[in-house]
């Protein structure tokens, strides 16, 4: 683990020397120096002093860079196809995936599937119908629906416009498959 370049980067951009530091957390220079070097492996309890001085938590410190926030820009965002719909896929995170489908009318997901996992829904524009099971909706701009994805399910669009669903899709498996 890089906590010191961590720890040294935070107190960087904060513009706090390592004097300021000292000072505010009781450590010696040289210690401090050791750590930011990452020569010596500070205690829980000299994190936590470190941590609470530069007012991060504690947690962010211990952190590997792969597991920092992760930014996808828009320009930089990967298109699949299926059934006619345009799917974007905005970000993931572990078994977390967020998409927007764009639905022509008439478009559907296909026939009723169903996977691992549990998936929320916000209709951000068109008319769609959802069904799972018994159950059936007409969801408009602002609707939003979830459900758990191991029951068979189906969206289409019923309007006659193009309809867009932002849906976000969790699961201990891997999402490869899904949409």
């Amino acid at each position: 683990m890089d906590i010191g370049s961590k720890i040294r980067a935070i107190r960087n951009r904060k513009k706090v020397t390592i004097a300021q530091m000292c000072e505010g957390t009781g450590l010696s220079k040289g210690f401090i120096s050791n750590v930011e070097n990452n020569n010596t492996s500070p205690s829980i309890n000299t994190l936590q002093t470190i941590a609470t001085y530069l007012d991060v938590p504690l947690p962010y410190l211990l952190l590997e860079k792969k597991q920092h926030m992760q930014v996808v820009r828009k320009d930089e965002r990967t298109y699949s196809t299926l059934n006619n719909l345009k799917i974007e896929h905005i970000t993931s995170k572990g078994g977390l995936r967020l998409t927007s489908v764009k639905f022509p009318p008439g478009a559907s997901i296909g026939d009723a599937h169903a996977h691992e996992g549990e998936e929320c829904h916000l209709v951000l524009e068109g008319k769609v119908l959802a069904e799972q099971g018994e159950d059936s909706f007409i969801l408009e701009q602002g609707d939003s629906f979830s459900w758990n994805a191991c029951v068979p399910h189906t969206v289409t669009n019923i309007g006659n416009e193009k309809a867009v669903v932002l849906v976000a899709v969790h699961s201990d498996k891997e999402l490869n498959d899904l949409l």
